[in-house]
């Protein structure tokens, strides 16, 4: 199975997506009891990087960012800012941003305390939306990481738990003076980040039908108990996929749905357009996870079939033997008076007799179509 899996294309994507089946939702939280606002950081966080870009329609200017105070100097309200926090290692960093953005503790709880059930909350003249992105690596492997995205008056900030994410193209798109995002201001940014992010689910699901039709194949063909394991995890990864998108469509639709000062109607509309892909995903990781219970009962009624082949095979050979093994009985008494025994011809009429018993047995098997090439009579 192993060297299988590795001739399919995108299969390191599958073998390390499926992994997260077990670790996508282990979620960090503090003890019972705590104080609201606690915020649990991860031993191996790595420290945080700061990136800063603010533009209006005539400049954009991009800045790595090494502390709170450098970063509190950089902000322009009169800009379109976007701040990108990756990584937590850092407590206090994580706090001097809070405080800088005025982000409410529980949001930033929801924030840092990972993973958070994708959502949309309004905190007064900020909005937070949870989402989870799931990225493909350039070497072939597969993330799934919550990213956190804070709507302000003025600014954006976003917050990934890793470094590394999928949304250069929006940048991208940022550094083009005559792009849509430079003409508008932050809602615009937080619906073209987060349909990039929802957009991010079609080259995994893309990844995940091919790897199903693969499986049908070796399901129908060589169906073993490696297959019924990779069908097991595929479902399984399938189903927090699914947990995943379900609420995350939600979010987006109170985001498209609900009147919020900082979402303009124009900007509604595009959202719109990312609830669809939503619905869109959600329907098409629902069709294969039905396709994968689908194909592990595919592969109990092969085992079954296979089955029940040999056990025909053997019932078959039985039955063949059992008159032989009769006469074999009969004539293997040692019975002082037995008559054929003494007959010239009776060894060979024993033998004509067994032959033509079998012979008779197949023939008759043959024509209810037990065995290969016959017809099965329909009464």
């Amino acid at each position: 199975m192993n060297s299988w899996i590795a001739s399919v294309d995108g299969s390191d994507i599958m073998s390390k997506l499926l992994d997260l089946g077990t670790t996508a939702f282990k979620k960090r939280h503090p003890e019972v009891g705590a104080r609201p606002g606690t915020l649990i950081i991860a031993d191996d966080a790595p420290p945080p990087k700061i990136r800063m870009i603010s533009y209006d329609r005539d400049e954009c200017h991009e800045l790595e960012i090494n502390d709170a105070n450098q970063l509190a100097a950089a902000l322009d309200p009169g800009n379109v800012t976007w701040v990108d926090v990756q990584g937590f290692g850092d407590e206090t960093l994580v706090q001097q941003i809070g405080e800088i953005f005025q982000i409410h503790p529980l949001a930033l709880e929801d924030i840092i305390n990972m993973p958070q059930r994708p959502k949309a909350e309004s905190y007064g003249s900020q909005v937070l939306v949870i989402t989870r992105m799931v990225r493909v690596s350039g070497g072939g492997g597969v993330d799934m990481e919550q990213v956190s995205l804070l709507l302000g008056e003025s600014c954006v900030v976003t917050f990934q738990e890793r470094y590394g994410d999928i949304l250069d193209p929006v940048r991208e798109r940022i550094r083009i003076a005559t792009s849509r995002l430079r003409q508008n201001g932050p809602g615009y940014l937080a619906y073209a980040i987060i349909d990039t992010i929802v957009d991010g689910y079609y080259p995994v699901i893309e990844a995940i039908g091919d790897h199903l039709e693969q499986l049908e194949n070796v399901v129908m063909e060589k169906p073993s108990t490696d297959v019924l394991r990779e069908l097991n995890r595929t479902k399984n990864m399938l189903v927090n996929l699914r947990r995943a998108v379900w609420p995350q469509r939600e979010a987006v639709n109170s985001l498209r749905r609900d009147e919020n000062a900082l979402i303009t109607d124009e900007v509604r509309v595009f959202f719109r357009d990312t609830y669809d892909h939503c619905v869109q995903t959600a329907e098409v990781i629902e069709m294969y996870r039905e396709m994968a219970t689908g194909l592990m009962n595919t592969y109990l009624s092969s085992i079954a079939n296979r089955t029940n082949e040999v056990m025909k095979v053997l019932t078959i050979m039985a039955s063949i033997f059992i008159p032989l093994t009769f006469l074999a009985g009969i004539y293997g008494m040692n019975f002082e008076h037995m008559p054929e025994l003494h007959v010239r011809w009776a060894y060979p009429m024993v033998w004509i007799m067994m032959l033509v018993s079998a012979g008779g047995m197949i023939a008759f098997f043959w024509r209810k179509g037990w065995l290969g090439g016959g017809q099965t009579r329909v009464k």
